[in-house]
């Protein structure tokens, strides 16, 4: 199935004029875009959606450490895009106008990502479940609260870390006018689920579903 390109998500870098249609992504349409434009039209690699396909048919392109099996998938922000005949790595992010870029990346910096905690769930044994932004979910005793950020290991698939929802915590606005910009957290009000930023040096206000913590 496929997608009108008239009706393409605002945060994908590719022209509104052009085919009809373009590749609709398997998962999270709204926060995600699919592999096959990343390959081809953000990072060039491949003329075509046949060489994309030849290359997973290879398994020569991986998202967070896993083997891509339809040029359908999608990735989403912070993930990870290996290349291994290449030996390249490539980080999901957003531009300063708020549309997706890969950027390249050491080895050394493909182990890890960053992802948002959007709820947790109490199971049997009091062992905590945390879900997450990019669909995942981790039982962990990390202590974690919702809007949080973790860092994940994507080799033990293991929780290293937790980013807190804090004041002077750094944080990327990921939805709303702002998005795509870098900020430091100067105040958090709980009660109205608002932040106050210091964008360039400017104060601003963002819901804090709009943000993930990134430091």
């Amino acid at each position: 199935m496929h997608l009108k390109r008239q009706k393409i998500p605002k945060n994908w870098p590719i022209p509104r004029k052009g085919t009809a249609y373009v590749v609709r992504p398997n998962f999270n349409i709204k926060n995600g875009i699919p592999i096959l434009i990343i390959i081809r039209d953000i990072l060039k690699l491949a003329q075509n959606k046949k060489e994309v396909k030849k290359a997973i048919h290879s398994k020569n392109i991986l998202i967070n450490n896993k083997i891509v099996r339809d040029e359908k998938n999608s990735a989403l922000l912070f993930d990870i895009i290996s290349i291994p005949p290449l030996k390249k790595h490539y980080k999901v992010e957003l531009s300063e106008k708020g549309k997706f870029q890969a950027k390249e990346i050491k080895e050394t910096e493909s182990i890890n990502k960053i992802s948002k905690i959007i709820n947790k769930k109490t199971l049997k044994g009091k062992k905590t479940q945390l879900n997450l932004s990019d669909g995942k979910n981790f039982i962990s005793d990390i202590k974690c609260n919702v809007n949080d950020s973790v860092l994940i290991n994507l080799k033990s698939k293991k929780i290293e870390k937790c980013l807190p929802l804090k004041e002077k915590a750094k944080v990327i606005v990921i939805g709303g006018k702002h998005i795509g910009e870098i900020g430091i957290i100067n105040n958090i009000n709980i009660e109205r689920k608002i932040t106050e930023l210091t964008i360039e040096k400017k104060p601003v206000n963002v819901l804090i579903k709009q943000l993930m913590v990134t430091e």
